[in-house]
């Protein structure tokens, strides 16, 4: 059975930073593909921030310059850091991952709020 787990979300002030982190366990034979989306109330999942097998990243607009997205192969980890949180920030973030299997798993989420 494959686990994926989020954590590392919060409350922080404006200006502040996070680190998400979101690990896979299980049967998956290492991480092709991660992803960060986002979702505000009232507003769609949006894609935040992608990297894959070779270590290229892409990035939303909004968050380009204040988030970086990384993975640690040995630990089947995929982080996003995340500095100069905004209110416009504050969402439930999700993990998405592609296995060497061929399968997709999402997160449960993690909420983030970005307040003062």
């Amino acid at each position: 059975q494959v686990q994926l787990v989020e954590s590392g979300g919060g409350l922080v002030q404006p200006g502040g930073s996070l680190r998400l982190s979101c690990a896979a366990s299980g049967s998956i034979a290492g991480l092709r593909s991660g992803t960060w989306h986002r979702q505000a109330p009232g507003q769609q999942r949006e894609l935040v921030a992608a990297i894959d097998a070779t270590g290229s990243t892409n990035y939303a607009d909004s968050v380009k310059g204040r988030f970086t997205i990384s993975q640690d192969n040995a630990k089947n980890t995929v982080y996003l850091q995340m500095n100069s949180l905004n209110t416009e920030d504050t969402a439930v973030y999700y993990c998405h991952v592609w296995t060497f299997l061929n399968k997709e798993y999402w997160g449960q989420g993690t909420q983030v709020t970005v307040s003062s």
